[in-house]
């Protein structure tokens, strides 16, 4: 999962009681949903095992473990990913496609520099070495300029006394916070509700010679944190680093810092993996998706291996069956550098084409080992999206299992296809945020801890999978896409994209 995101439309995790009675959802959600214990939805669901998906995940891990450890997009392991799903796929009879498109393949060529050379005694804070192999106090922001500057720090509207909530800073998204800004400063900005890209492009603007992004503050958002940039654009050196880091540097007097990254961008080319059933109704086509690719930092078996495994045995379920309406699955390139491979899709897919497109659907971490079952909130998305959520919640309630929402924060690959228009939903386990302890009620597990301990690290393997969790979503991926591929009306309409104030 990228660590991209956009501002949160106000919406609560809320705690779905398994007990409702499984025919009171089925006759609030009307003809598009079956009945689960019908047949082909429940058969297609029941038949997926965990050794199945963990074939797939075992060879994600091998084709890392042979092309140094990673299958980040613009490196063999990614290509040896796409190759092997693409190859399953042909191999069941889909019509497969290679979609190229370029990007910027990003790397550090060495170790980043953070340190307070004044006031009093100097401070050498832990870089977050290049292939991420631990995580230290600051890591380079992915697309960060090179640069060595040694300049005064200044905070840009910082909070240090953290609310209950994440997501309340607006430090550095205006550029009107600069407005005071000493030119040739760094930049002190801290995470919130807007991107770090935004932030960044506003201090350079304002002539900052360097940017460190802090953490927050609150409960599971004090670690080193960081998400793309733009692709192009930022020049300056721009780190992220933890909320330690931060309040050090913004309770100092007057502290002069050196901050140096060595990065460069080059253009390259990679693929989304794209696959059609040759039989169902090309005017109206279902869709799911998932990223194939992983961080530089490791395998990326849970993020996003397990989403991808998933969706993969479902499509190789559904191969030899007839559906009413096209199927088309996807298997998306450069998620992690800001869901590239997905937006190169969206916008250039013809308008006549977008509105075939009556939904998407989005598997990223299902697999996770600190879980929670999460199911994207659809009450503010596109038309259609509510009825995606309905049908995932009959799904879990048909099975007695507790479930929560998780907000359309525009953070995987789902959001293209939000902000163009078409209904949009799926499922979640949880990344870097923190188990409540309601959560561990409802799911078992240990509250106070990540999701996902290994998130964006070298110990993504397959010893980082629940395959409880994970036997469980695949099997939801099926239900929801074989009803959906047989519904006389999918939810969705014609796309239609929404208003930039609601983006």
């Amino acid at each position: 999962m990228s660590h991209t995101f956009r501002r949160v439309r106000a919406g609560q995790v809320i705690a779905v009681a398994a007990a409702v009675p499984l025919a009171l959802s089925l006759a609030m959600a009307g003809s598009v949903y079956a009945e689960p214990g019908a047949p082909p939805e429940r058969q297609i669901a029941d038949e997926i095992k965990a050794a199945a998906v963990n074939q797939h995940l075992e060879k994600f891990q091998s084709i890392a473990n042979a092309n140094g450890r990673t299958r980040a997009a613009g490196t063999a392991g990614y290509d040896a990913s796409r190759d092997y799903v693409a190859g399953e796929l042909r191999r069941a009879g889909y019509t497969v496609t290679l979609q190229p498109f370029t990007f910027q393949a990003f790397q550090e060529r060495t170790t980043a520099v953070l340190a307070k050379e004044a006031p009093a005694a100097p401070t050498t804070y832990k870089a977050t070495p290049p292939n991420r192999s631990e995580i230290g106090d600051f890591a380079t922001a992915t697309y960060s300029g090179s640069g060595d500057t040694k300049a005064p720090v200044q905070g840009v509207d910082l909070v240090l006394t953290p609310g209950p909530q994440p997501n309340t800073s607006t430090s550095g998204c205006e550029a009107a916070d600069f407005g005071k800004f000493t030119r040739g400063n760094i930049a002190l900005l801290q995470r919130g509700t807007c991107t770090f890209a935004d932030k960044a492009r506003n201090a350079q603007a304002a002539g900052a010679s360097g940017v460190i992004i802090f953490n927050e503050g609150q409960a599971g958002r004090t670690d080193t944190f960081t998400e793309p940039l733009d692709e192009k654009g930022i020049t300056v050196p721009v780190v992220g680093a933890s909320y330690t880091v931060g309040k050090d540097l913004a309770t100092a007097a007057k502290p002069v810092v050196r901050l140096k990254t060595d990065t460069e961008s080059l253009p390259a080319t990679t693929h989304n993996v794209l696959a059609e059933s040759k039989g169902g109704d090309a005017n109206k086509v279902v869709m799911a998706g998932a990223h194939l690719d992983s961080v530089r930092a490791g395998a990326g078996i849970n993020d996003n291996g397990s989403g991808s495994a998933g969706l993969l045995e479902v499509a190789l379920q559904m191969a030899t069956l007839q559906p009413k309406n096209k199927v088309r699955f996807a298997w998306w390139g450069a998620e992690e550098l800001g869901l590239i491979g997905s937006k190169y899709y969206v916008s250039n897919l013809p308008a006549t084409e977008r509105s075939k497109l009556r939904l998407y659907l989005n598997f990223d971490m299902i697999g996770s080992t600190n879980f929670a079952y999460k199911i994207y909130n659809g009450s503010g998305g596109p038309a259609g999206s509510a009825q995606i959520e309905q049908n995932f919640n009959r799904y879990f309630d048909s099975r007695g299992l507790s479930h929560v929402r998780t907000p359309l924060d525009g953070r995987s690959d789902y959001g293209p296809f939000l902000r163009a228009g078409i209904a949009v939903g799926g499922l979640f386990t949880g990344a870097e945020g923190i188990k409540t302890r309601q959560e561990q009620q409802m799911f078992g597990g240990t509250a106070g801890r990540p999701y996902d301990p290994c998130y964006h690290r070298s110990c993504d393997t397959t010893a980082n999978i629940n395959n409880t969790a994970l036997t469980v979503n695949t099997g939801a991926i099926a239900d929801s896409m074989q009803t959906y591929a047989n519904a006389d009306n999918p939810p969705g309409t014609a796309a239609t994209p929404r208003p930039a104030a609601e983006r």
